[in-house]
């Protein structure tokens, strides 16, 4: 598949005529749809806004919190060709569904290259379809494995040092009373577990991501998928996840870690800056902060490198935009390395570009800025394909609560749901 090149000569014609009006107002407005955060995509649309010199402005709008709901809300729109979309924050795992369906504009071979260099590999997996860059990769995010040093240290167990597999940290807490930090509410953060044990124990959910709905092929039934569901069991079965684990979410897994019976973690690296923020607030005491390890995301096998979790925010460019050489303009300019770093600092939200992991900035509000890029790096995205809803929802139906998970039947249930959806003789 080609991609078209921006056209130099096009775009100064376009430059011209907008000069010669000699109006403010006939400067084109870019509308970026954004995803809930702490004001910083506000503050780079004013940044680019201001590098671009009069030559476009770009205006932000909100999208719904739960990334379902901004997928629902941009494929209705964007099936009735709306052209008031221009940029648009994108959760990779709807990326295939929008740009299977022409949503998306084509990303030229120069853009391409310009952004996905010294770009982490997770990130650019996760903005590919069909082997086509066709989003710009934004801010990338991964998990890690946080612990208390002193329940490591008294398992015998150095997590920095050497790397650990699931089932060390469940011994590790069982034998010590301790609870695991997972994510077992039936929501997305379900799938991104099971995608990362799967993964990580050398399988894939889907083995053919780009097949037709009817010939998708599952690869749940397999021993990466067994072995997944019997991580999850031994975790729920035992107690280790907590009297809450079925509703558990990243808040609360956070939460409980912070408690006098945390012990090991598996989640994203705002969990640092809220516990300083909770120190801060004098809700939480020093000594928590000083007993907190970071490590990689724990291995299935040991021997066996880990797949983390991929996660984080892609820029599409809508096909329907009736300035999509100035958009294109615009997510270069927002997908700076030194905008990223302003990004990574001030809402806690990773780079996907290495070269912000060198700003001092970022290494002062994150000791483990390397081990994240690290992680980024060796991370899994979650299954690319069209149907992701269906997959990711008959996953969170047939693996949850996590004390129902059991390798002798999870993993069939969940392929004969998923499959059934899929051929279109059974809903969800």
């Amino acid at each position: 598949m080609g991609r078209r090149t921006v056209s130099v000569a096009a775009a100064a014609v376009l430059t011209v005529g907008l000069a010669a009006c000699g109006s403010s107002d006939s400067t084109p407005t870019l509308t970026w749809y954004i995803n809930p955060d702490n004001g910083g995509q506000a503050e780079l649309a004013k940044r680019c806004t201001e590098a671009a010199g009069g030559e476009y402005r770009i205006e932000t709008s909100l999208l719904p919190r739960e990334a379902s709901a901004q997928r629902e809300q941009l494929a209705r729109r964007l099936a009735a060709n709306d052209s008031s979309i221009d940029i648009i924050s994108l959760d990779p795992p709807f990326i295939p569904e929008l740009a299977e369906a022409g949503f998306l504009a084509e990303i030229p071979d120069d853009v391409a290259q310009a952004v996905t260099e010294n770009v982490v590999q997770g990130a650019i997996d996760g903005a590919t379809w069909r082997d086509e860059l066709v989003a710009v990769p934004f801010w990338a995010n991964t998990q890690l494995l946080w612990y208390r040093k002193s329940v490591a240290e008294a398992a015998g167990l150095d997590p920095e040092n050497q790397p650990v597999t699931w089932q060390q940290i469940i011994d590790a807490a069982q034998s010590q009373e301790k609870y695991l930090g997972v994510q077992g509410i039936r929501a997305e953060a379900l799938t991104v577990w099971i995608n990362a044990l799967v993964t990580s124990a050398g399988g894939e959910i889907i083995d053919n991501p780009e097949a037709p709905a009817d010939q998708v092929q599952l690869g749940l039934e397999t021993d990466a998928g067994r072995e997944a569901a019997q991580i999850i069991e031994d975790i729920a079965r035992n107690g280790l996840g907590g009297p809450g684990l079925a509703n558990e979410d990243e808040n609360a897994s956070m939460l409980q870690f912070q408690g006098d019976r945390g012990s090991f973690m598996v989640n994203w690296p705002f969990v640092w800056a809220a516990t300083l923020a909770g120190v801060e607030a004098g809700n939480l005491d020093q000594s928590l902060v000083d007993d907190i390890g970071w490590a990689q995301y724990p291995a299935v096998a040991e021997g066996e490198d880990s797949r983390p979790p991929y996660g984080g925010i892609n820029l599409g460019i809508g096909a329907f935009s009736e300035h999509t050489d100035f958009a294109l303009a615009a997510a270069q300019c927002i997908v700076q390395p030194d905008n990223q770093a302003y990004y990574m600092v001030t809402n806690g939200n990773p780079a996907s570009n290495t070269e912000a992991y060198e700003n001092p900035d970022v290494q002062e509000a994150f000791p483990m800025a390397d081990l994240i890029r690290e992680s980024l790096e060796a991370a899994a995205p979650r299954p690319q394909t069209p149907y992701y809803n269906e997959v990711s929802t008959g996953l969170q139906n047939t693996w949850h609560p996590p004390i129902s998970v059991t390798p002798d039947s999870s993993p069939e249930e969940a392929t004969t749901l998923i499959t059934e959806v899929l051929k279109g003789e059974r809903l969800l």
